[in-house]
Formats: structure tokens, C-alpha cells, sequence
């Protein structure tokens, strides 16, 4: 069955492009002897997760309990990681029951979320990275505060220190390319200054992770470095051609849409709309890209307006497209966009091949309700 016969909009998946994706950057990993930890929420998916596995990665990273619950009961992975704090007395026992059936690591950035989680957990004992803020400034404490708050937390005796965790998320906001590899430096140089502080004052750091798909080229190559985060890689989008971290052959992840209208001569509209790719620009708002996603092969068009199930395009010039003609589009942000189906149509040489589930979205799992 060709993709072309598919109704639209829908959302295809280039299992070639995919899996040389996840070859890639864990063959690059391995070279650099930093184990690969990706982020689960690019993809949300049982299967993709299980490629990432197979190909050699050490555990994943989730930005939810409900990623994290339903990725080791589904995928059979043993290791993870949580992205950000997790408090409150209904989560902290969800992950008292998850350590039960995997190594867990929580993430800290300071004593006021220890102090609840070491109380919630009672007599269990859990790992925890400190977060480190690397110029990002979301969660985290400096280079030059990180002993002091080690010790703080060494006081509630069932958190564990296993090391500290950045995330260079600012990459995706810089107005250049030129710009990336300083907050490369950045990276670096406080992750380093933080592990020679700790080691300083006898704290050893089993794991020191960072990443993102832009800076994970350079940033593996240190040798303080021994995980790292990616996420988006998988999939690349169109922030990341921006950023020059990838390119359109690299793309696994597009919609395809369907021209269903043309009102004048440089305006047609399409069966997709902001339900499908979304009105971001990226979790940081990248000003390197113009429209709402590109149109393969067809640079005459841009996507200028988004509705909820329609986009307006604007036609720049000759263009050979016509209503009723299909086109693909690589997202903005394929995490965003991913997270608007349930399931992608993975394809090779544009014959459909089988049907990938987007099956552990946030807030999929039921509560328990007495």
C-alpha cells in the first residue's frame, strides 16, 4: 500500500531515516564512551523506545510518572530517569512503586523538594541527580552552589546523591548557529566546575548527564560527560535544520496534508491545522524560523496561518501544486506535534510498512478513583 492512498491529514514515519536516527547517535555515544539516556518524550512510544533499547541505550529519560509507569511495564526497561521534581504524596508513592520494579532516579534542585520527597518516602531509600542550571534558568543551582546543597540534602539520610543532570535548553532560543557552540561552553564548563567542586569535598558523581540534540555532537566528546539526554533526534524537525543539528533527509517524523482549497492565485489551504503541527516555535521560541512547519520539495510555499484543522499557504512565485495534491511537512517541533496522534504510519521507500502507537502519552494513564 503507497502512502499516497492514505486519507490526511496523517502523520508518517520514515523507518529507514528512523532507524539510522538511533544508529547514529548511539554508535557516536559508544565512540565517545558516554551511555545514551533519551528522552521519552520526543515519541511516546512502546516500540520506539524498544528500537532505542536494542540498539544499545542505557536507560531512558521521562518527563512524567506516566511515561515512566508505563515505559518499564511496556518496554521491559530496567533504568529511569525522571527529568524534572516530583512532589506531592499521591506521586511520590508511584514512584515508591516503580522503584520496585526498576532503578529509579529522581531529580533534585534543592532541600525544600528533598525535604517533602524524604518524607513521603518513609523508610525506602531512592537515587537522586541534583540538577545543575547551566544558564537554561528553569530548574537547578550554579556550579559554585552545588556542594553546598549536596550537603543539605546528605542530611535526609534515604536520598541517595548519584550525580547531577543539565539541560542546555536555551540552545533553542539563540537568534544564530553561530551561537550554539557557546552554549556548548557553557555546558561544558559548568558541568565541569560542579564535578571538580564535588569531587573537592569527596562526593562522587556515578552519573553526570547533560543533552540535546543540538549540543550532543560536541558535548559527549568531554570527558566529564558520561550520559547523555537527547531527545528530538529521533524524529529532527525543522528547529533543528534551523539550528544546523540536522537536515530535511534526516526528518524521520512529517504530515501529510492534502490541498483542499485555492481562494486566490498565491493562497492555498490544507486539511491540517494547529491539531496536527502545532502554533510553536519550539519550547524556547526559536526566532530562526518562519511559518508553521516546511514543505518538503516545495520551497515556493510557506505555511503562514494555522486553524484548529486548516493551515493557509502561502504560494511564493511558480509552483506545479494544485487542489487536490498531497504534500508533507516536517513540523516546527516534532515532540509537540507527535503528541497530537496515537499512532504514526511507518513507511520504507513510500510503501507502507506498519502502524507505530504513540501509546505512552502524559495523562494516559487512568487514576484510581475509590
Amino acid at each position: 500500500m503507497h502512502i499516497n492512498s492514505l486519507t490526511t491529514p496523517c502523520f508518517l514515519l520514515n523507518l529507514d531515516v528512523l532507524e539510522g536516527n538511533i544508529q547514529k547517535f548511539q554508535r557516536l555515544a559508544d565512540k565517545n564512551n558516554t551511555q545514551l539516556w533519551p528522552m521519552l518524550k520526543t515519541h511516546k512510544s512502546t516500540e520506539i523506545t524498544r528500537m532505542q533499547m536494542e540498539a544499545g541505550a542505557a536507560g531512558v529519560l521521562t518527563g512524567t510518572i506516566d511515561e515512566a509507569e508505563a515505559v518499564v511495564e511496556k518496554s521491559g526497561v530496567e533504568k529511569v530517569m525522571l527529568a524534572y521534581p516530583v512532589l506531592g504524596e499521591a506521586n511520590i508513592k508511584r514512584i515508591i512503586q516503580l522503584k520496585k520494579k526498576a532503578e529509579v532516579y529522581i531529580a533534585l534542585d534543592g532541600e525544600e523538594g528533598a525535604r517533602e520527597i524524604s518524607r513521603g518516602l518513609g523508610s525506602d531509600k531512592i537515587n537522586y541527580l541534583l540538577i545543575l542550571d547551566s544558564g537554561l534558568g528553569r530548574f537547578g543551582v550554579r556550579a559554585d552552589k552545588v556542594v553546598p546543597t549536596v550537603k543539605i540534602i546528605d542530611s535526609y539520610k534515604n536520598l541517595k546523591f548519584s550525580g547531577i543532570c543539565t539541560h542546555t535548553g536555551q540552545v533553542y532560543g539563540v537568534s544564530g548557529k553561530d551561537e550554539v557552540g557557546s552554549i556548548i561552553e557553557m555546558e561544558l564548563s559548568s558541568t565541569k566546575t560542579a564535578v571538580e567542586n564535588l569531587k573537592k569535598s569527596d562526593y562522587k558523581c556515578n552519573i553526570v548527564a547533560t543533552g540535546t540534540t543540538p549540543t550532543f555532537y560536541e558535548a559527549i566528546k568531554s570527558p566529564y560527560i558520561t550520559a547523555s539526554r537527547p531527545g528530538n533526534y529521533v524524529f529532527c524537525d525543522a528547529i533543528q535544520i534551523a539550528l544546523g543539528a540536522a537536515t530535511v533527509e534526516e526528518c524521520s517524523l512529517t504530515v501529510m496534508s492534502t490541498i483542499v482549497s485555492q481562494p486566490s492565485e498565491n493562497l492555498f489551504i490544507l486539511d491540517c491545522g494547529s491539531k496536527c503541527l502545532g502554533l510553536d516555535k519550539g519550547a524556547h521560541g526559536s526566532s530562526l524560523i518562519e511559518g508553521f512547519g516546511t514543505i518538503k520539495d516545495h520551497p515556493e510555499l510557506m505555511i503562514v496561518g494555522l486553524s484548529e484543522e486548516v493551515a493557509k499557504v502561502k504560494i511564493h512565485g511558480q509552483t506545479d501544486l494544485k487542489i487536490g495534491s498531497k504534500i508533507e511537512i516536517i513540523p516546527n517541533h516534532s515532540c509537540s506535534a507527535a503528541n497530537m496522534t496515537s499512532y504514526m504510519v511507518g513507511y520504507r521507500d513510500e510503501k507502507i510498512e506498519r502502524l507505530i502507537e504513540v501509546d505512552i502519552r502524559g495523562n494516559s494513564k487512568k487514576p484510581q478513583i475509590d
